[in-house]
Formats: C-alpha cells, structure tokens, sequence
C-alpha cells in the first residue's frame, strides 16, 4: 500500500536533520505548528525566533541572521509570505542573502480554507525575484533532502509545501536522485510528457495509466525546482516526445507552465498544454472537490494530453 504524507511534514523533519550545524536557526511567524516548525523549536528554543503575526519583521530579521552568518530558515502559509514581498524584494533578493522562505498550505488543494487563504500565485511571484530559487516538491522525502540540500547554497529560496498527505514517491529513490534543478523522470515514454509539481506528481502519474489504456505511452517528469528550471530536460522530451502537458496546483499564468512555456518559446516550437487554475480564484470545498472545480484531476491531464499530441508536426 502506498505510504501518504503531508509535504510540510518533510519539511519540519528536515530543520530537525540540520540541527547539527549551529549556524541553522529557524523563524516562525505564529504558525509553527502548521509549518512544522514547531519540532525544531522544542528541540532548540535558543535557535528559533517567533515574530509573531509579523511576516514583514520575520524576513528582514531572517536577512540581518543571513548577513551575520547564520543559515535562517523561515515560514509561514504561501498565502502570507505575499505579505512580505518587498521585504523579500530588497531586503533578501536584492542583496542575495539566504534566506529560505517556506510557504505551507499553497494551491487550492488546502480547500476548505477557502480562496482567501489558497495562493494560486505565489510560484509566479517569487519567479520573477532574482537570485531566488523556487522549489515545489512532490512528496515529504524529496521536501526533506530538497530543504537539506538549501542550507548549503549561498541565494535566498522559496519553497511551497503542502498540509494535505498525498503518495510518498521516493522512499526507496537511490542517492543523489533529489537535487535541486534537475528535474525527475519517473515514466518513460514517446507519446507525450507529463511535467508536474506538487501534489499534481501524483495526478500525473495517475493520468499516465489512463492514456496507457488507450495505447498512449507518457513520460512523467516531477518539475519540483521551477527556478532554475532544468531546461536541458525540457529540450530533450521536447525532442523525443514532441508534445508537453504542464501540470500544477497553481494558475497557469507565471508558475510551471509560464516557465515551460518561456523555454519553449525561446527553443523551439513544441506544443504546450497547460493544466492549471484558469486565471481565477478559488473556492472553500473539499480537497479532492477542488481538484475537480479547478480541472486538475488525472482526466483533465488526459485531456490536456490528447490536444497536445494533436498538435503535433
């Protein structure tokens, strides 16, 4: 049976891995507890900063700790790290301190919380940021060795995690599998490519099955690092498939499609069909309802994936 987990989970055992580097300090803006956080706090009080309701404040701090020396890590849900965007802008991007922001509870997939709460844009926002890096993982294995891996770069990043548990994909990955900006193929095929982030990994490969049944090989790449986004990997399924899905919990304006679509634009003439909410805001329903109201259901990614192919030549 496969093992489901939440993504926020990686994340908060991740700061727990980096506790034995002292320079690791971790800043909460009264949402520990949601972020997960709250396992290094217990753990080392004298290394975690709360900020309270103070996203603003908790950004320039995690800056004066980054030019000092020190590893921050900070987070709160995506939605309120928008709140903190100038702060990030010219007090972190502009000077290239790194500082690493996680965004908890992103998409529409948090779906009770209704649209006021679900950031659609925050991986458009934080793309368009030099020196940022913005990273979207699939599952709590790759969010943890992605995390771990942050701390010892020198440029500040984004990282969008998720509350609801979704298929953990890569408890028995080899070593060195999981690295920032490379992107991982997961299923082989000619016909199309599926390139997702998030809990859209899942979808994909559920869609993948789907066009198998009607004698449509697709490969399925996990897109989990939009920034850089590995280009050579976009050029060679756009050379060997011929046809590419995009496939997020985000609009589709300025997150992995946007930057697919700029790639592509830029290189070549492949055809792109991008799944993803459709310039809109979202709703207060159910996790799985909001799949279906957003069109990010496997069937929606087989659709998606018939128009490209379509398209082809």
């Amino acid at each position: 049976m496969t093992r489901m987990a939440a993504t926020r989970d990686g994340y908060g055992q991740a700061l727990l891995d980096l506790a034995g580097n002292p320079k690791v300090v971790v800043l909460e803006a009264d949402l520990g507890k949601s972020t997960k956080s709250l396992h290094f706090r217990k753990a080392h009080p004298e290394r975690t900063v709360s900020c309270g309701i103070g996203e603003q404040n908790m950004l320039l701090v995690g800056a004066g700790l980054a030019a000092s020396g020190y590893i921050p890590f900070a987070s709160t849900f995506a939605i309120f790290t928008e709140r903190a965007f100038e702060q990030m802008r010219n007090g972190v991007a502009r000077p290239n301190l790194a500082v690493h922001l996680c965004g908890s509870h992103g998409g529409t997939h948090t779906g009770t919380d209704g649209s006021s709460a679900q950031s659609i844009e925050d991986l458009a926002v934080y793309r368009t940021l030099p020196n940022v890096t913005v990273l979207h993982p699939a599952d709590d294995v790759s969010t943890r060795l992605l995390t771990v891996q942050l701390a010892s770069t020198t440029t500040p990043s984004y990282m969008r995690t998720a509350r609801n548990k979704t298929p953990v994909l890569y408890d028995d990955a080899p070593e060195g599998t999981i690295q920032i900006g490379k992107g991982i193929v997961l299923e082989d095929g000619n016909d199309v490519a599926l390139v997702a982030c998030g809990v859209m990994v899942s979808q994909a490969l559920e869609a993948r099955s789907l066009l198998a049944e009607q004698g449509i090989n697709a490969t399925v790449v996990d897109m989990h690092t939009i920034k850089p986004l590995d280009g050579e990997l976009v050029d060679s399924l756009s050379q060997r498939c011929g046809a590419i899905v995009t496939a997020e919990d985000h609009s589709i304006i300025g997150g992995l499609g946007g930057a697919v679509a700029e790639h592509l634009s830029a290189s070549g003439t492949t055809p792109l069909v991008r799944v993803g909410v459709k310039d809109r805001f979202g709703e207060s329903a159910q996790s799985d309802e909001m799949l279906e109201m957003m069109g990010l259901t496997p069937g929606d990614i087989v659709t998606a994936a018939l128009e490209a192919i379509a398209r082809k030549g």
